[in-house]
């Protein structure tokens, strides 16, 4: 049986406990995501450097998965455009059964073998890009096929699971695999399973990202002024790296179309 689909000894009458006694156990089971994805930090930089090389030849980080996994893949893949000021073609992420299973379950979608790799012609997937399977069993047909395609154009290929015995262990070029063990509520992967899938790509995307020069020291110099927050945010970047006041800094960028490296680069001329 998968570690994921096992009983969690922990919480075998967790319908017996008191409100505070659940969320206490619930919360020492999410500890065990992070030290799961501790274990695999040598993985997940291999994935980091090769999704760098990737996106500095021109390639993508895409992102696909069914249910839990695709949704969050998608998240992550959403606010990359805002945090970096990256297009929404740089790292894409991709749900099985499409837009409308972000926010309705659709779990049939992930035994769809043919959609996955449907998905990822619809996007031109070749050998310049990085794609991520992602799914915590490690046995959806929808991501194996989208995988094995992959594969086949010369594209590199992560699995992200937490079966190390999976399917999508065996196929992919680099494995992740945070062994969160069994769920709280048993096989509910939406739980330690998909913590840890949040995390690691939260580091892939933000590891890649500060590799490929979007990020200075730890400030956000490619974000776009898309809305007021992000103004505010980006006149605090340029009074932070220049050592000037807001109002010196809103006029710098002002001067130069929003843009924080011109900016920095043009503040001597103000």
């Amino acid at each position: 049986m998968l570690k994921t689909e096992m009983r969690n000894p922990k919480t075998t009458h967790i319908d017996k406990m008191d409100t505070l006694a659940m969320l206490k156990v619930i919360n020492e089971e999410n500890m065990n995501s992070v030290l799961a994805v501790e274990r695999e930090l040598e993985n997940i930089a291999v994935a980091v450097d090769k999704a760098t090389e990737c996106l500095k030849r021109g390639g993508r980080i895409i992102y696909i998965g069914a249910g839990t996994s695709g949704r969050i893949g998608v998240m992550d893949a959403s606010e990359c455009p805002p945090t970096y000021g990256v297009s929404y073609d740089t790292v894409i992420g991709i749900i099985a059964g499409g837009e409308k299973c972000l926010t309705r379950a659709g779990e049939g979608g992930e035994d769809v073998a043919e959609a996955g790799v449907d998905d990822l012609k619809a996007r031109n997937v070749c050998e310049k890009d990085f794609v991520v399977g992602i799914s915590v069993a490690g046995g959806a047909q929808y991501v194996l096929s989208a995988v094995r395609y992959a594969k086949s154009v010369g594209a590199v290929t992560v699995g992200l699971t937490s079966n190390s015995e999976s399917e999508l262990a065996k196929i992919t070029d680099i494995v992740i695999c945070p062994d969160t063990g069994a769920e709280v509520i048993t096989g509910s992967t939406r739980m330690k399973g998909g913590n840890a899938q949040k995390f690691v790509l939260n580091m892939i995307s933000t590891g890649a990202m500060v590799k490929c020069g979007y990020v200075y020291e730890n400030l956000m110099v490619n974000l776009k002024p898309t809305n007021v927050k992000l103004k505010n945010r980006m006149i605090s970047i340029v009074s932070e790296i220049v050592g000037c006041d807001a109002g010196h800094a809103r006029k710098l960028l002002e001067n130069n179309d929003w843009d924080i490296k011109k900016a920095v680069k043009n503040s001597d001329n103000l």
